[in-house]
């Protein structure tokens, strides 16, 4: 199904710091859109340790989404070889690209959350930590726009890029064999989240072998430190990149309550 759907090009002229024309050059989304008019939406960030983006963690969840009453978006974000700040510059991008063109899509444009797995729930996290309130001297009219989500939904995220915790992959993707310790520290985003953070609704699997459940509960942490509002779920066993979990019926528990977390926020 989601081989039918176009994408759209988050930049028509080419995204900054693209180093070729293809596909994974080319920063896009996908439009799920809903008739019902005037609620949020959702942007999927899959995962895939910042070097590939699974496809169980895009179409399925924007089709969940859908079955929900919300517009979702699938992003098609720059992996390896491209470095950070790649990733966050598409994710920015799609939140301001999705506000800016809220009417069109009948979307209400001060409800836009950003829903991410493993290493996408990094990015999720990062565009919720690392925004600003846009440009309004760019001549580009989307890039005036602000890119702080109004929620986020890391799902087994990797959160932060110090070791033990972190998922090396993700470290070694973004920030090269050798990452800046300035880098990797501004971008443990436990570290980063203040009283304006984005609300947050966060799962994990405390028996993770990829990424250890320590990310989400550092998360969970800052959130409560910052007294921003969180919801937290872990469950006892489950592996790594479950997506929706539909072979897990008590893990594929996490959409029904983010679906209504989403919507007792006003989405």
């Amino acid at each position: 199904m989601s081989m039918d759907k176009e994408w759209i090009r988050l930049w028509p002229g080419g995204a900054p710091g693209a180093q070729g024309s293809g596909d994974e050059d080319t920063p896009a989304l996908q439009a799920y859109p809903v008739q019902e008019q005037g609620r949020g939406a959702v942007i999927v960030v899959p995962g895939g340790g910042y070097g590939m983006r699974a496809d169980h963690e895009g179409a399925p969840i924007a089709r969940w989404l859908n079955g929900i009453g919300l517009a979702a978006f699938v992003l098609r974000y720059r992996v390896a070889p491209y470095r950070h700040p790649n990733p966050l510059t598409d994710a920015r991008r799609a939140v301001r690209y999705v506000r800016h063109h809220a009417g069109q899509w009948g979307i209400d444009p001060g409800k836009i959350a950003v829903l991410g797995f493993s290493a996408g729930g990094h990015l999720t996290v990062s565009v919720g930590t690392h925004y600003d309130g846009g440009r309004p001297d760019e001549e580009d009219p989307v890039e005036r726009e602000s890119c702080r989500p109004d929620a986020i939904v890391p799902c087994y995220p990797v959160v932060t890029m110090k070791r033990p915790h972190t998922h090396e992959g993700s470290l070694h993707n973004l920030f090269g064999e050798n990452p800046d310790p300035s880098l990797a520290d501004s971008f443990s985003n436990e570290t980063q989240v203040t009283p304006d953070t984005p609300p947050a609704f966060i799962w994990h699997t405390a028996d993770d072998e990829a990424v250890p459940v320590e990310n989400a509960l550092l998360l969970a942490g800052a959130y409560s430190r910052n007294k921003v509002p969180y919801e937290l779920h872990v469950y006892e066993t489950g592996s790594h990149g479950l997506g929706l979990a539909e072979g897990d019926p008590r893990i594929a528990t996490w959409t029904e309550l983010c679906g209504s977390w989403l919507i007792k926020r006003g989405w």
